[in-house]
């Protein structure tokens, strides 16, 4: 563990350290080609996300041609790609339950129409005995 000296000698060297212009337009060439990303660089040389922005602002040759560059997280690419994979399966396994429901409902035309019996079920007839009113005399404890 890293004593109050140490951490106050950290804080002040960290405060006189100076970045070239040369250094910056680098590591920014490295963003504009994906060689590097920014939670790297600030990791890499202990430089605040805000600071790097501002870097990409002034230096990114994107920007001075009027391109965009989305920066995301390499987690939140790899959470939209398996979220695709995911949505995939489950159109594949949807298909499939299509296929089968399709193939049920011609299994019960061919039997119906083999024994000359209706075999689905009748929407519109007599409720069971569950479905009838409760009666107000019943005694309750």
């Amino acid at each position: 563990m890293a004593t109050i000296e140490q951490l106050k000698t950290n804080v002040s060297t960290r405060n006189s350290r100076y970045f070239s212009e040369d250094f910056k337009k680098k590591k920014i060439s490295e963003l504009d080609k994906k060689l590097t990303t920014v939670s790297e660089i600030c990791r890499q040389y202990e430089v605040s996300q805000t600071a790097v922005y501002k870097w990409i602002y002034k230096y990114s040759l994107m920007r001075k041609k009027g391109i965009k560059m989305v920066v995301e997280a390499q987690s939140d690419t790899g959470k939209i790609k398996a979220l695709r994979q995911h949505i995939t399966e489950l159109e594949q396994l949807l298909g499939q339950k299509q296929f089968e429901i399709d193939f049920l409902k011609k299994q019960f035309e061919i039997a119906s129409d083999q024994y000359g019996i209706d075999l689905k079920k009748k929407v519109s007839g007599k409720p069971s005995a569950g479905f009838g009113k409760i009666e107000k005399n019943t005694a309750t404890k």
